[in-house]
């Protein structure tokens, strides 16, 4: 099975009709693009729910649990959101897919812990919302190691990836990250603060860069300074991107997706030139 986003992801690997998701959605047209579209890309059967009653029923009576629900915000017997906390208080991570969308809905929906949004206001609105399924569902093949000497900074930005479904490791210094780089060879980004009490985090890309190339991981540098000079400073020492505190939700997703679809591309792209040179050899 193979897929690419819109957003650049690309991914090739078993089919993932194994997982079950929860479409809860009254409108006919929209459950049925969505359906259709999730079993024509990924061969997932939806489970659709009409109304609040449906969903419950849904969720509470399932031989296994939903790897994933798709949610309006308003739904017929929830007309005000109560849906989308029940799928939270059942731990189910969620995508909300909805016409409706301002600041305050944004606000209100992302201290809800949500995965992520799609709005419907594009004819690509379905197939973002394939993407947005897919990363979900494939994340745990990545591996992230979070570097920052602050316990505070390093638990935001853990329960961040992990409700993006990424597996996590972390490291309180420069030292000991480069040893859980040594003993953790499928780590293939990085994300590491500036400013550090034992390497900083310049010190830190460039050792890294030592013995990995941007073939094998990715470096994104953070910082809540002010300082536009500390981007191109990372970017020269052999990072491949920069982020200012305090992140924007949707930025740092956006960031971190992109760093990991180039990675994957490099690497798809390096096995396709292995196989001819060793079938020549």
């Amino acid at each position: 099975m193979s897929f690419f986003g819109i957003s650049g992801m690309y991914y090739s690997g078993e089919s993932l009709a194994q997982h079950r998701i929860v479409l809860a959605e009254d409108s006919n047209l929209f459950s049925s693009m969505v359906s259709k579209r999730l079993k024509e890309l990924f061969d997932i059967d939806v489970i659709v729910c009409r109304d609040y009653d449906d969903l419950q029923f849904a969720v509470e009576n399932a031989t296994f649990p939903a790897s994933l629900a798709i949610s309006n915000i308003n739904l017929p017997g929830a007309e005000n959101g109560e849906a989308l906390n029940y799928l939270i208080d059942m731990s189910v991570p969620t995508v909300v897919f909805t016409g409706s969308f301002q600041e305050s809905t944004r606000e209100k929906i992302l201290a809800k812990e949500i995965v992520d949004y799609v709005i419907k206001d594009s004819v690509f609105a379905v197939d973002m919302l394939a993407e947005s399924v897919c990363r979900f569902l494939t994340n745990h093949k990545h591996h992230v190691l979070i570097v920052d000497d602050s316990p505070t900074a390093r638990a935001l930005l853990t329960t961040q990836l992990k409700r993006y479904n990424f597996r996590t490791s972390s490291a309180d210094s420069g030292a000991a990250a480069l040893e859980l780089l040594k003993s953790n060879p499928d780590i293939g980004l990085v994300i590491t603060d500036y400013n550090m009490p034992d390497i900083d985090g310049f010190e830190l890309t460039r050792r890294i860069r030592g013995s990995y190339g941007p073939h094998q991981l990715r470096i994104i540098g953070v910082s809540s300074s002010t300082n536009r000079l500390l981007s191109a400073r990372f970017l020269k020492a052999g990072g491949n991107d920069f982020i200012v505190r305090p992140f924007v939700n949707e930025e740092f997703y956006c960031r971190v997706n992109q760093n990991l679809d180039t990675l994957t591309k490099i690497r798809t792209l390096s096995e396709k030139v292995r196989v001819p040179a060793q079938s020549s050899a």
